[in-house]
């Protein structure tokens, strides 16, 4: 009985001994990482420091975080998983497969130093009067050109007035641009003299993760008061883009606020692999062209948990974009989302595999939107929209092959882009309009295999009067609960 006594005896320290340096370990970490303990909070070059943490000059000019500057991919879970989600049997052929992000995530394992380019280090004023580009464009050069891991701080509290700025790549290496603070665009017209289209340029960046919760200002009110679409009298000149993405592959932004943009808030254009998440887009309702994500010759993208009320657009998807995926979206105010316009300029044009997965759309001109000019060609195919609340949305389902943005009537042309297996499912809202429902088809490219799958949709204000549905040369299958209903109207295959 004794030995056994001394056996439990030790087995028993023996655990509490192994507790103790498993509790004390993962203290320690907790320490280390910043999330435990006393903190003393210091500024240093406008960067707000833990004291937990070390720092150190680097030669080059930036700061360098030894610890706690990594980012881990545990704690940001990817969005990849619930791309594909559940598929409709006939929609399956020839889809893309699962995004790949192998650059943000590497960008995003922990790394063992990351040098922080602060602009306020290189001089930036932060006043929001001084003019701060030059200072941008000199810590840019700085982080983009250094072999390492490397932050560009937009710190917080602070707003920098800037003019035109091209943050131009590739990159020597993983890049981080943090917006914690304010950026505010210059409202002087004449600064924009080269280059009357954009504001903010992202440039041929790889790999690059943009963040940090602060705002992007595009000031865009002396540019929407002399637009010709406030002032019928003025002629229709171009106006910024706030935050163009151009030739970006492995692209992360979260987490920002863009506002006021001169004319359209963020594009993505020629890029791939890109995810957007946890973004704030607004403009007022009649600030005019003011889209406010832009997705154009686009592969491979996710925008997820965003919201944008704005003056044009909420989305808009334009020809050369493949694979575009929308999940958890708020829009409204805005003109809801569109695919297209497609074909201007008796343009060729091509969308494919454009999938909406859950939005709620809020007192917007139009619910979800195919627009293509006649005298283009081309296709949009193989396109879901899914999961959709509506309310008080003046055209719930539109495709509207007889587009025309002029002022005169639009030539009538026998071509058009082809409108192809197109779903839309489990959409339920009310409508501001007589029309809920208006496939709007080109006589000659009539609009193939259009499926309405539990569709149900009432007038917003007039209970006693029920919403209608327009169906003119459309290929159409209605399963489920569809409500409106095509007039008695259905265009077989075998008859277009």
């Amino acid at each position: 009985m004794a030995v056994l006594y001394y056996d439990n005896y030790n087995r028993t320290h023996l655990l509490i001994l192994s507790f103790s340096i498993l509790f004390f370990s993962f203290s320690s970490r907790l320490v280390n990482s910043g999330f435990h303990g006393e903190r003393r909070r210091e500024r240093v070059h406008g960067y707000h420091y833990d004291e937990l943490n070390n720092f150190s000059e680097d030669q080059e000019g930036g700061l360098t975080l030894l610890s706690g500057a990594g980012y881990d991919p545990e704690a940001h879970p990817s969005f990849l998983s619930s791309i594909n989600g559940d598929r409709d049997e006939e929609f399956t052929e020839a889809e893309p497969s699962v995004l790949s992000f192998k650059g943000i995530e590497d960008l995003r394992s922990a790394k063992p130093r990351s040098v922080i380019f602060n602009v306020d280090d290189f001089g930036a004023e932060g006043d929001g009067i001084h003019d701060d580009t030059q200072v941008f464009e000199e810590a840019w050069e700085k982080a983009c050109s250094y072999k390492g891991p490397a932050l560009f701080l937009v710190p917080e509290r602070r707003t920098y007035l800037i003019g035109p700025i091209r943050f131009l790549g590739p990159c020597k290496s993983n890049l981080v641009i943090q917006i914690s603070g304010t950026i505010l665009a210059s409202d002087n017209r004449s600064d924009y003299r080269k280059d009357p289209r954009h504001w903010i340029v992202i440039d041929s960046v790889d790999n690059l993760l943009v963040e940090g919760g602060g705002t992007i200002h595009g000031n865009g009110q002396i540019w929407w008061r002399n637009s010709c679409k406030i002032n019928k009298s003025l002629p229709c000149k171009e106006a910024p883009t706030a935050v163009t993405f151009y030739k970006c592959k492995n692209l992360m932004v979260r987490n920002v606020k863009v506002q006021d943009a001169q004319q359209m808030q963020v594009s993505f254009e020629k890029c791939s692999e890109v995810t957007a998440s946890d973004l704030t887009v607004t403009a007022p309702e009649k600030s005019p062209n003011t889209d406010g994500i832009h997705v154009t010759n686009t592969q491979n993208i996710l925008i997820t948990n965003t919201f944008i009320g704005t003056g044009d657009d909420c989305i808009s998807i334009e020809s050369g974009s493949h694979n575009v995926q929308i999940e958890e979206l708020t829009c409204g105010p805005g003109h809801g989302i569109s695919i297209g316009s497609l074909g201007d300029n008796n343009s060729k044009a091509f969308v494919s595999f454009v999938t909406v997965n859950g939005a709620k759309l809020s007192g917007t001109t139009n619910g979800v939107r195919i627009k293509t000019y006649q005298g283009g060609s081309g296709s949009a195919s193989n396109i879901k929209f899914q999961n959709v609340d509506m309310e008080n949305v003046k055209n719930p389902i539109i495709i509207d092959q007889n587009y025309c943005d002029q002022k005169k009537p639009c030539k009538k042309q026998k071509s058009a882009v082809q409108v192809k297996d197109v779903l839309y499912q489990n959409i339920q809202g009310n409508s501001a309009s007589d029309v809920a429902i208006d496939f709007d088809c080109s006589e000659n490219y009539p609009c193939l295999g259009v499926k309405l799958q539990n569709v149900r949709l009432q007038r917003a204000d007039r209970v006693d009067e029920e919403a209608k549905a327009i169906c003119n040369h459309v290929e159409l299958t209605e399963t489920g609960v569809v409500f409106p209903r095509c007039p008695d109207y259905h265009l077989k295959h075998d008859e277009l």
